[in-house]
């Protein structure tokens, strides 16, 4: 999701509620700690150097258990990050403390924020000698094979 589009679903919200890849919500009194611009500055194992930008919210749950975010209290945080930051219209990911600091990408259902989980990839599959994955043949199929290329002493097996 990107920033103007958590904007418009804030407009028109009743409360704002982050709901976790397991279907657990974050608590309800958590703060949103940052909303930053985070660069990535790297070389992917293709030797290509890349650059990526991203908005970052992090959520934390304190022991304040009256405290709860208005929708518009967020929209204000937003919009001051945008102002002092000079953040774009950029891709959200989202920071939450699990095992350790979780990032997730953001979607909406129409109610609720949805925590998406996130995978790493490797960006130069060409380059970096992960081979193409193989045709999958399920074993104890019988395969139709003409006559004349293979016959018992024939030497085709």
């Amino acid at each position: 999701m990107k920033l103007s589009e958590i904007k418009n679903h804030l407009a028109t919200a009743e409360a704002v509620n982050f709901k976790l890849p397991t279907g657990v919500f974050v608590p309800e009194h958590f703060h949103v700690t940052e909303v930053g611009l985070i660069t990535k500055h790297f070389i992917d194992c293709g030797g290509v150097e890349r650059i990526e930008k991203v908005v970052n919210f992090q959520l934390w749950d304190a022991n304040d258990f009256e405290h709860r975010l208005k929708p518009q209290k967020l929209m204000n945080i937003i919009e001051l990050s945008e102002k002092k930051l000079g953040i774009g219209d950029l891709e959200i990911e989202v920071e939450y403390q699990s095992d350790t600091i979780g990032k997730y990408g953001l979607d909406f259902n129409g109610t609720d924020f949805e925590l998406v989980s996130k995978q790493t990839a490797c960006l130069a599959s060409d380059a970096c000698g992960i081979p193409q994955e193989k045709q999958k043949i399920r074993l104890g199929v019988s395969q139709t094979v003409s006559q004349s290329s293979c016959t018992p002493g024939g030497g085709c097996c």
